[in-house]
């Protein structure tokens, strides 16, 4: 636990206004007991110098899907608080303790992970497992950049490059270095992702959802021989980066580590560019699009994998299985998170048609592998 001392940010609290990250209401059936929070980390950060003499005001990011996080925002600091979801959870996701203790352990090595300050494991306090981070103050690239965020076509490939270096960053730590070697399994990494990936499919089938079988069984025959293992984020985006709102090129923070692990870049590389939508993209993929990677001056997928191959210094050759993997794991994600509203657990609104895009994601792998053979 940190001791650090809360400090403001007097240039981020005079330039950049209406183009900060900011939280917003609370959804309804995801409020925190706040004072059993704000209890707990007066316990906890007992010499520490931030005064938990008041209650915050607590406000929600919307851009998550998953785990829960909100802005506590106290008289002379703010924080931002993580926590999992209500309702049924897949198997060994929403894990906050080993979200926490990652970070922890990697920001030595990888300055973008923000500071960790406290993590809750018990789950009497408010429900669930939680924890506490700093907050990192910034531009987060989500659907579609800030309006008053003056941007040109050279600044836009500048946040391009800068946010995939510092995926190219993470793929070149030590990781036995910072202390995560035991998240590895050993060899075999593809084969334990496409089997997970398949039954976490299979176990949140709805009906109105494909059975996949085309593109599983194409994954399932088309592993790569070859493997090479390292820290990957398993879920980098560019709605996942904090960058500064003066220059798009320096990126502050990279944020949601729940799926890290040690595992094939290529394969975090996939799960990139499965939410990459390009300027050229269909209608579909243009209704979906998270992250502002249509604009002019991004690359396109393919420049994407070229950048990467040539920064790491490892042959480009065909992408094809990595690309398809990643669709076929973001429809699972999807799907998991639809299975959560189809069955009540969860009354978010926005996913209430995601088994369309579900379809979607299945189609447009089934297209790629048919445009590649």
């Amino acid at each position: 636990m940190s001791s650090a001392a809360p400090t403001a940010d007097t240039k981020q609290n005079n330039t950049g206004k209406g183009v900060l990250d900011k939280a917003g209401q609370v959804r309804v059936g995801e409020e925190l007991d706040i004072d059993a929070v704000n209890y707990w980390l007066k316990q906890t950060m007992q010499g520490s110098d931030y005064d938990f003499s008041e209650l915050p005001n607590v406000t929600q990011y919307s851009g998550g899907a998953s785990n829960w996080t909100y802005c506590l925002a106290y008289p002379k600091f703010e924080l931002i608080l993580r926590r999992a979801p209500t309702g049924t959870k897949a198997e060994g996701a929403h894990n906050m303790g080993r979200e926490y203790r990652i970070q922890k352990s990697l920001k030595p090595h990888y300055h973008y992970v923000p500071t960790m300050l406290a993590c809750c494991d018990d789950a009497s306090v408010i429900g669930t497992e939680f924890y506490v981070m700093e907050k990192l103050s910034g531009v987060i690239p989500r659907k579609n950049l800030p309006r008053d965020l003056k941007t040109d076509e050279a600044s836009i490939r500048a946040m391009c490059r800068a946010v995939l270096d510092c995926l190219i960053e993470l793929h070149s730590v030590d990781y036995e270095a910072a202390g995560l070697g035991h998240l590895g399994k050993g060899s075999g990494y593809a084969q334990r992702q496409i089997d997970g990936w398949v039954g976490r499919y299979q176990k949140a089938k709805t009906w109105n959802v494909p059975s996949g079988r085309y593109v599983i069984q194409w994954l399932q025959n088309n592993m790569p021989q070859k493997e090479r293992i390292c820290l990957i984020h398993n879920d980098f985006r560019f709605d996942n980066a904090v960058l500064n709102p003066d220059d798009l090129s320096e990126v502050r923070g990279i944020l949601d580590w729940e799926m890290a692990t040690l595992g094939d870049p290529l394969m975090d590389l996939g799960n990139t560019l499965a939410y990459w939508v390009q300027a050229d993209d269909d209608v579909m993929s243009q209704m979906v699009r998270r992250q502002p990677t249509h604009l002019k001056g991004m690359m396109t997928r393919d420049e994407v994998v070229t950048y990467y191959c040539d920064k790491m210094n490892v042959p480009k050759g065909d992408f094809t299985f990595y690309e398809v993997y990643g669709l076929f794991r973001l429809a699972v994600i999807v799907q998991q998170i639809y299975y959560r509203y189809h069955h009540k657990q969860t009354r978010n609104p926005a996913y209430k048609h995601f088994w369309v895009f579900v379809h979607y994601l299945l189609w447009r792998a089934k297209r790629v592998i048919k445009n590649k053979s």
